[in-house]
């Protein structure tokens, strides 16, 4: 009887287990759009209610241009050199922040995306004309903006901000809206517009195309229905025949 119910929680396990949503974003470190979409419609959906069911690649660079002279890479920003600035710092701080094991709460993809918003949140209003990285490192559990300025200074930041740029032109060259939305790789206009007007009704809709929809999608996705309670009600059942 053990092995029947251990069998069922298997069953449970199974059922339960969440497949990711590859979400791309494509924005600019000073971009009014971009810090719209970021700080009310990403930020307060992937903080809490479906923080499990996406992995977002953060790629800052949008509009801008570079050209290679030698060792030393020039940009040209969409919306002038602070947001050459500030797409290196997003870079380096995507690339340098990591989690601790002894702050578990905080994973690799929460810091970075709590670090993203207080940077999008604040926009082009700097408090005595100073970037806020060091501000938002510190109110958001960063314990190493030193690196992350660092590289933001130097050569580092510059090949990471290239890098940023090589992949938004294999991707769309020139970019045709900032921000731009990529889910699982797939891009159409459609999906850009629905992802940008109701991100939250969007992704659950696209969430419900593979898995049981979330809870908190109920109501909100296209077809209404709540795919997870009959399969626990089946469940229950079949644990309490067993005992």
């Amino acid at each position: 009887m053990m092995y029947k119910f251990l069998g069922l929680l298997a069953v449970i396990s199974v059922c339960s287990a969440t497949i990711k949503v590859k979400i791309d974003v494509y924005y600019e470190s000073l971009c009014p759009d971009s810090a719209a979409f970021i700080t009310e419609q990403l930020y307060p959906v992937v903080k809490e209610d479906l923080k499990n069911y996406v992995d977002i690649n953060w790629i800052p660079f949008g509009k801008s241009t570079f050209e290679t002279r030698g060792s030393e890479v020039l940009f040209e920003c969409h919306h002038g050199p602070n947001e050459c600035y500030g797409n290196k710092v997003h870079s380096c701080a995507i690339d340098n922040i990591q989690a601790n094991s002894y702050e578990i709460e905080h994973t690799k993809a929460s810091l970075q995306l709590d670090f993203i918003n207080c940077l999008m949140k604040i926009g082009k209003n700097f408090p005595d004309n100073k970037y806020p990285g060091e501000k938002c490192a510190r109110e958001n559990h960063i314990n190493n903006w030193e690196n992350i300025q660092q590289c933001a200074n130097s050569t580092e930041g510059s090949q990471l901000l290239k890098k940023n740029g090589e992949r938004t032109m294999e991707f769309q060259n020139p970019l045709k809206s900032v921000p731009t939305i990529v889910f699982s790789e797939q891009y159409d206009d459609d999906r850009q517009r629905k992802a940008l007007t109701n991100f939250r009704g969007f992704l659950c809709q696209y969430i419900a195309q593979s898995q049981p929809s979330p809870r908190v999608c109920q109501g909100i996705n296209s077809s209404g229905k709540n795919y997870i309670a009959p399969i626990l009600i089946v469940l229950g059942s079949a644990i309490s025949r067993l005992f």
